[in-house]
C-alpha cells in the first residue's frame, strides 16, 4: 500500500484541455509579444509613445480588477474564461486586418532597427491603444478565472504539480517557440503574427469549453447574496487583514512595477543597444524558456530545500543582479542568459505563491481576494510602464540616447534593493507555514 500510494495521482483530462488551452494561447502571447511592439516602433520611436501601448494593455489591472474578482465569484468561471478568448480572437483580427489595410506603407521589420518608420499611419497608433486597452479589460477577467478554475481540477496535493507543469509549458509556448515563430512571420508580412496570434485564442476557447463539471464558486453561507459592493470589500477586507498575503501583494506590486520600468522601452533597448534584427529580438525571449522550463521543474524542489521563504527572497536578489548585468551590456548573449535566469527565479515566485494561494484562500473568496492581490501586484505594471518611458525620454536629453535606454535598469535594480530589506521579516518560511497550517484547520473545522 504504501508502495502504490507513493505513485502521483494522474491530474485528468480536464487538467490537459486546460493545459493545452493555456499553452495554444500562450504560444499566441509569445508571437504577438514581438510583434506588437515592432510594430509600434515601425511607427514611433518617442519612448513615451512605445510605453504607453504598454500602459494601456495593463490600466485595467488598477482600475478593473477589484471589479473582475466580484464577477469571478458571481458566475461560472469556465464561462468567464471562454467569452474572453472569444473577444481576444475578434480583438486580434481587427489588428491583423488594420495591418493588411495599411499595404506597403510599413517598413521592411527589418529596416526598423536602424531607425525607419512607416509613413501616414498615425492612425494606427490610435487602434493599438483602443485595442490594448480593450484587450487588457479582456485579459483581466480572462486571468482572474482561469486561475480560479485550477483549485476545480485537481487535489489541493496537487497543486504545486499541476501549477509547475502548467508554468513550465506557458514558458516554453510564451517565450521559446512563440518569440522566434513571431520573428519569423513578421519576416514574411506584418499581418501573419496577428492572424496566427487570434487563431490560438480561438482554439483556446474551444478546449476550455469543453471542460466537464460545476464552475461555479462555492458558497457555504446560507444567507442571499450581499450586494456587488459588499462583495468587493469582503474580497479586500479578507486580503488586508492576511498579514502574509498582504506582504507577497505589496511586494508583487513593486517587483512588477520594476519589471514594467525595465520593458517599457526594451524593444528601444534591443534595437538601439543591442542592435538586434526582428528575428533576433525574437530570439533573445527564447531566455525566458529556458530559464522558465527550468524553474518550473525545480520550483518545489527549490521551496523543500532552501524553504518558501529564503526562495523567494532568492528571487528578488536575482531580479537585482539581473537588471544591473543587462543594464551594463551590449551583448545580446549576455542579456539572453540574464533574461533566462530572471525568468527561472519569477517562475520560482509563481509556482509557490500562486500554490499558497490556491491552499489558503477560501473558495468561494478565491476570485474577489485573487483579484485584489492582483490589483496592487498587478495594477503597478502601467505604472511602472509609464515612469520607464518618462525616464528614458527625460534622461536621453541630458545623457545621450544609449544612457537614456540604459537607466531603467539601474533605477528598477534599486527599487529591488529596497524591496528584499522589506520581504525579509515579512515573508519567512515559518509564516508561510503557519498561513498553511491556519487555512487547513479553517476548512476541516467547517466540514
Amino acid at each position: 500500500m504504501t508502495e502504490a500510494n507513493s505513485e502521483p495521482k494522474a491530474l485528468g483530462p480536464n487538467y490537459r484541455r486546460l493545459w493545452t488551452a493555456f499553452v495554444a494561447s500562450n504560444l499566441g502571447d509569445g508571437v504577438s509579444g514581438v510583434a506588437y511592439p515592432w510594430l509600434a516602433s515601425a511607427v514611433t520611436r518617442n519612448p513615451v509613445h512605445i510605453a504607453l501601448i504598454g500602459v494601456a494593455t495593463r490600466i485595467p489591472w488598477l482600475i478593473f480588477t477589484l471589479p473582475a474578482g466580484v464577477i469571478t465569484d458571481r458566475s461560472d468561471r469556465r464561462r468567464l474564461v471562454v467569452w474572453m478568448d472569444v473577444i481576444r480572437t475578434v480583438l486580434t483580427l481587427g489588428v491583423a486586418l488594420a495591418v493588411v489595410t495599411l499595404g506597403g506603407n510599413l517598413p521592411n521589420p527589418d529596416e526598423v532597427a536602424a531607425g525607419e518608420i512607416a509613413s501616414s499611419t498615425g492612425w494606427l497608433l490610435g487602434i493599438l491603444y483602443l485595442t490594448a486597452l480593450v484587450f487588457g479589460f479582456a485579459e483581466v477577467l480572462h486571468d482572474n478565472s482561469a486561475q480560479t478554475l485550477m483549485p476545480s481540477l485537481v487535489r489541493p496535493d496537487q497543486l504545486q504539480r499541476a501549477n509547475g507543469r502548467l508554468w513550465g509549458a506557458e514558458t516554453v509556448a510564451n517565450s521559446f517557440l512563440g518569440p522566434p515563430l513571431g520573428g519569423v512571420l513578421l519576416g514574411i508580412g506584418y499581418a501573419l503574427p496577428f492572424f496566427f496570434d487570434a487563431g490560438t485564442f480561438a482554439v483556446a476557447a474551444a478546449l476550455v469549453a469543453m471542460l466537464v463539471g460545476n464552475f461555479r464558486p462555492k458558497r457555504e453561507s446560507p444567507e442571499p447574496r450581499p450586494s456587488f459592493m459588499t462583495e468587493l470589500k469582503q474580497g479586500f477586507r479578507w486580503l488586508w487583514r492576511h498579514d502574509l498575503l498582504r506582504s507577497l501583494a505589496i511586494t508583487l506590486g513593486i517587483l512588477n512595477a520594476a519589471n514594467g520600468m525595465v520593458f517599457a522601452t526594451f524593444v528601444l533597448f534591443a534595437q538601439e543597444v543591442l542592435q538586434l534584427s526582428a528575428t533576433q529580438f525574437g530570439l533573445i525571449a527564447t531566455a525566458g524558456a529556458a530559464g522558465g522550463v527550468i524553474g518550473s521543474f525545480v520550483a518545489p524542489g527549490v521551496s523543500k530545500r532552501l524553504g518558501s521563504g529564503p526562495a523567494l527572497y532568492s528571487s528578488i536578489g536575482v531580479g537585482i543582479a539581473t537588471d544591473l548585468v543587462i543594464g551594463l551590456t551590449s551583448q545580446g548573449w549576455v542579456a539572453w542568459a540574464m533574461l533566462g535566469l530572471a525568468s527561472l527565479s519569477a517562475v520560482v515566485w509563481n509556482v509557490i505563491t500562486v500554490s499558497l494561494r490556491q491552499e489558503i484562500i477560501p473558495d468561494e473568496l478565491l476570485g474577489r481576494v485573487n483579484s485584489v492581490y492582483r490589483f496592487f501586484g498587478w495594477g503597478m505594471i502601467p505604472i511602472g510602464t509609464f515612469l520607464g518611458g518618462v525616464l528614458v525620454a527625460v534622461t536621453e536629453d541630458a545623457l545621450g540616447r544609449e544612457t537614456g535606454l540604459r537607466i531603467p535598469f539601474f533605477v528598477a535594480a534599486a527599487l529591488e534593493a529596497i524591496l528584499l530589506i522589506y520581504a525579509l521579516p515579512r515573508l519567512s518560511s515559518s509564516k508561510i507555514a503557519a498561513a498553511r497550517e491556519a487555512a487547513s484547520a479553517g476548512k476541516t473545522g467547517s466540514r
